[in-house]
């Protein structure tokens, strides 16, 4: 007993030091290589620690987790917040369903369970089990990542990620008798399931690389048909795999009648070409289609030799046009919706289109029929952002689900034939939305560009500089975000804090140009953008810096790594989740000289090299300067940014920060780059991210009380 008092008070004392003074971290070895970029050499001193598979690599590890979660134990509230997490995480959630042959499928998950469980019902029988992810691997961390129906829904394809990989395998079954009908494939990447009928589907992937199959390129992407009943090793490549037909990116669409294949090849995230394929002839040809890499197209719908093509050659904010399978190539494309001063995200469903419109990023439908006659606008429930309005020609009913970002997902089903709309399913969740309220605002970015930003909170909170404060952004890859309700922010806006998105260049929410105007030579648009939404947000008295924190993933987890190296004095907390951050090098692992659209590679130019490395976080970490205080999370299986950006910026911001701001790293293991995370998982991390922004903002206690009662 008394070895665990003085161990207690060791600890004890260990956290104050961390606290109050600069903290010790674990050494990280320097071992200088030096690259030449045009006569210009860069010294790499954590090169090392991209050996994902390294014993080296593996203890840096270890011993970076066992100081982050030292400080995080200290945290006095942080199981409170964990416990909140799952008191309000605790509800019944289902999908819209959808009818597959006999059967009615939908997605439920009863409230903390770690992945969704699919079940389908007969009429009015009772509903049954049909896939449940949570019976793959004990902790919940193998996933479902994708369920696809034949053409009389007998036979199904599913596929699941293991530890968050993005590398998958594929299991067919007989969807009748839920039973396993073939040896599963594997070695499946950035694809999905088409079905040809009932006879076979259609699948993408690369070679598997010799080296590390989670930081190895991939460069080379094929499309597979695969015929029931036959092994893998004797699928057919349909595309791919010779000089010409080199593309990072290898997708395909099948007509619902089976009868055509519409294959689409992307060199990067942006632009693709397209050829059609005459399934019904033996060793039909592939006919070019639209061979300009410079927009994007894909195929929405088919009617007989009828295409319904969505593109945005010639239209920056997308139209839909169409053209027959005798003559499909772009130049007898006929506009169908023409494009208009919005960006249009159409979807069919019910023998409808229907004409989804961004306007500030915000959600208007217009529903049109098959000779493109505009049946007006579509009701919504309010000002938010709609979801559906998708489903096979024949049903009569159809589904869309309505949210923003204080307003928890109601599922809607829609008569196309009336207009009609109906509440089909509402949470029963622990949180009010009345209490809470979004504004949007326009704030001018450096060189004047107007960007919206949706500020939300709870009602009536005073504007006195002294709310605590996320910032989240993300600002590339054409990616727009608009209102969705998320537990965990609620769980932060119930503290009293407010939750900042702006609509960044980079993204989508105004077209091709709004996209184009965030990439490589102005990328720093985006950073701008992002600073004049803090400044905006400081200027208003909604916050200060010492109750900022900036937040973001992926290209988001870039963009605050950029953030906080060009503006350290911004923000107190700065929130990097698996960040592309080594400019230099992104392009070096997985597929990621596929993003080179967005941001260009250090082997363009002499201007390009210096422009990457005049922002890149890696690369422009000062010594002696006080950064906030960072957490970084990443994950040890990210096999799409690979987690040596994460260990890398890390290690120059342990080396170099100044004051007592920690700068720490949660590696979470066996996980990958997001999607399939348990959620335990994902309440773990959030209870951490939440409790280590509050308490560096100088919290000691929560800002507002969690004594709520558990349901029931």
């Amino acid at each position: 007993m008394k070895k665990l008092v003085l161990l207690h008070l060791i600890l004890t004392l260990f956290s104050c030091q961390q606290n109050n003074q600069e903290m010790t971290y674990p050494t990280t070895q320097k071992i200088p290589v030096t690259d030449t970029y045009f006569d210009t050499e860069v010294v790499d001193n954590y090169r090392w620690l991209e050996d994902d598979r390294s014993e080296e690599t593996e203890k840096w590890v270890e011993r970076q987790n066992e100081a982050t979660f030292s400080f995080l134990d200290q945290i006095p509230f942080r199981n409170q917040l964990k416990n909140r997490l799952e008191q309000i995480w605790n509800y019944e959630k289902v999908s819209a369903p959808f009818q597959e042959g006999d059967y009615t499928y939908f997605y439920k998950n009863d409230g903390l369970q770690n992945q969704y469980v699919v079940y389908r019902q007969k009429g009015q029988e009772a509903a049954e089990v049909f896939l449940d992810p949570n019976t793959f691997e004990e902790d919940g961390t193998t996933s479902l990542s994708g369920l696809s129906f034949s053409k009389s829904g007998n036979i199904a394809a599913y596929s699941i990620s293991e530890g968050g990989s993005d590398w998958r395998k594929i299991i067919v079954l007989d969807a009748v008798q839920n039973t396993i009908l073939e040896d599963t494939l594997a070695d499946i990447k950035f694809s999905g399931i088409q079905w040809r009928l009932d006879e076979g589907f259609f699948y993408s992937s690369y070679d598997k690389p010799d080296g590390s199959e989670l930081s190895e390129m991939t460069d080379q992407h094929k499309l597979y048909y695969h015929k029931l009943g036959t092994s893998q090793s004797d699928d057919v490549l349909i595309f791919g795999g010779t000089p010409e037909q080199k593309h990072r990116y290898v997708g395909a669409s099948v007509t619902e009648d089976g009868r055509y294949l519409v294959i689409s090849g992307s060199k990067t995230t942006s632009g693709n070409v397209s050829f059609l394929k005459d399934l019904s002839v033996p060793n039909s040809p592939l006919i070019p289609m639209d061979e300009d890499y410079s927009t994007d197209s894909y195929l929405l719908e088919a009617e007989g030799d009828q295409l319904y093509i969505v593109t945005n050659k010639n239209a920056p904010n997308q139209k839909l046009v169409t053209t027959s399978t005798n003559r499909p190539q772009e130049k007898y494309w006929k506009d169908f919706i023409p494009e208009t001063e919005q960006v249009l995200s159409p979807s069919s469903g019910g023998g409808f289109f229907f004409a989804k419109y961004m306007i500030d990023a915000i959600t208007k439908v217009y529903q049109y029929d098959k000779q493109g006659n505009n049946r007006e606008e579509i009701e919504l429930p309010g000002v938010g952002t709609a979801v559906g309005f998708n489903g096979k020609k024949e049903v009569d009913i159809l589904y869309y689900s309505f949210t923003n970002y204080h307003s928890p997902g109601v599922i809607y089903s829609y008569d196309p034939k009336t207009q009609m709309s109906k509440k089909y399913w509402s949470p029963n969740i622990d949180f009010n939305p009345d209490d809470y309220t979004s504004t949007q605002v326009f704030y001018t970015s450096n060189d004047g560009t107007k960007v919206p930003m949706i500020i939300t909170h709870k009602k009536g909170i005073e504007y006195n500089g002294k709310n605590p404060t996320i910032l989240y952004g993300y600002g590339g890859f054409n990616i727009s975000l608009q209102p969705s309700f998320s537990i965990t922010n609620a769980v932060w806006m119930e503290q009293g804090g407010v939750y900042a998105v702006p609509n960044l260049r980079g993204g989508g929410e105004y077209g091709k140009k709004w996209h184009q105007a965030g990439t490589q030579l102005r990328k720093q648009n985006v950073f701008d953008d992002f600073i004049a939404a803090a400044e905006y947000l400081i200027s208003e008295k909604i916050t200060n810096p010492e109750y900022l924190a900036i937040r973001g993933g992926s290209n988001g987890g870039l963009l605050v790594g950029a953030t906080m190296t060009q503006r350290p004095e911004l923000a107190k907390v700065a929130l990097a989740a698996v960040g592309v951050l080594d400019m230099l090098r992104y392009h070096k692992f997985t597929s990621g000289a596929g993003w080179s659209y967005d941001y260009g590679t250090s082997e363009d130019s002499p201007e390009m090299f210096a422009y990457l490395k005049g922002y890149s976080p890696v690369h422009n970490v000062r010594s002696a300067t006080r950064y906030p205080a960072t957490l970084i999370t990443t994950g040890d299986h990210d096999d799409r940014v690979v987690p040596a950006h994460s260990f890398k910026f890390v290690a120059e911001l342990q080396d170099k920060q100044q004051g007592e701001n920690p700068v720490l790293i949660r590696i979470e293991t066996n996980a990958g780059h997001g999607a399939g995370t348990p959620v335990s998982k994902t309440i773990e991390q959030y209870a951490d991210i939440f409790g280590f922004t509050l308490y560096n903002m100088g919290f000691k206690v929560l800002p507002e009380t969690l004594a709520k009662k558990p349901k029931g």
